[in-house]
């Protein structure tokens, strides 16, 4: 029940998470939101960390682990994340981020020789299909963006869907959710911040109050999320807590709607996230 609960508030802080992306990049470009939205959940976890690992005993063997996990989760995901949210915008971004379980079966399939049975192929047809509802709503409210930029979700999509696996494997060595996360979001912010000083020339990002404000607001909702999935690792499987996360951009779709009021070919892109979901719950429950 733990990690139920878990996954779906992961869900729930990881859609959320990216309609608010949108009010930050009206100000900032998606890189420099970056270095400001993990760094500022990173230092609000480093204020609260005494008190939540109070008594903790460092297992070193682990520690690579979450920081190896940390150099590509949440940083590159993030900015892969923020980059297509400026180009596809919330929901086809948070639809196509969806399929990341996806990449997790095709490795243990072509590495493993793992089998795939009639189910998860069915969840794979029907991701395709999902995917191709999304691909073809094209309005002019949502921009003349490309199809290269497909590749910004989809690249995040895949870093996502190996993160999890390895993640199970560093809490099995260090049972602890919390020094997993605290240790993969302090190298996730030396990344980010590296990213921003070889940009700009300063470690400090550039923008407005406003988009500053915007994307501290969007760290707290991703690091609230994120801190959720390590913990729903640490109490269940990935195959029973993955696709409960996938399910976060029906929760972008819904936010999107209230926020952003009736958009052009919003049933489309619901009907889009609604069976990519429903392919990656029948791929992984098979």
């Amino acid at each position: 029940m733990n990690a139920i609960l878990f996954a779906l508030g992961a869900a729930t802080f990881l859609g959320g998470g990216l309609v608010l992306t949108q009010f930050g990049l009206k100000h900032i470009h998606p890189l420099s939101g970056a270095a400001i939205s993990i760094p500022a959940f990173t230092l609000l976890f480093l204020l609260i960390s005494p008190f939540l690992l109070a008594g903790e005993t460092i297992v070193w063997k682990a520690v690579p682990i979450f920081a190896a996990v940390g150099l590509t989760f949440p940083a590159l995901v993030t900015l892969l994340t923020f980059a297509g949210n400026r180009a596809l915008g919330p929901v086809t971004t948070a639809s196509l981020g969806n399929i990341s379980p996806l990449f997790s079966v095709m490795l243990a399939v072509m590495l493993l020789g793992e089998p795939l049975t009639p189910w998860q192929l069915a969840g794979l047809l029907l991701i395709v299909a999902g995917v191709l509802v999304i691909t073809v709503t094209r309005t002019a409210d949502m921009g003349n963006w490309r199809t290269w930029a497909l590749l910004l979700p989809l690249g995040a999509a895949a870093l996502r869907g190996v993160i999890p696996p390895v993640i199970k494997v560093g809490l099995d060595i260090w049972p602890n959710a919390i020094a997993a996360g605290l240790t993969g979001y302090i190298f996730s912010t030396l990344t980010v911040l590296t990213v921003e000083r070889i940009r700009n020339g300063t470690f400090i990002a550039r923008g407005s109050w406003q988009g500053r404000l915007w994307f501290a607001a969007n760290g707290l909702c991703n690091g609230i999320g994120t801190l959720c999935i390590y913990l729903a690792l640490r109490h269940g499987p990935v195959s029973l807590v993955a696709p409960l996360i996938a399910t976060y951009p029906l929760v972008t779709v819904v936010m999107s709607a209230l926020v952003f009021g009736r958009t052009p070919g919003a049933l489309r892109l619901a009907a889009g996230a609604g069976l990519t979901v429903g392919g990656v719950v029948l791929l992984l429950v098979g």
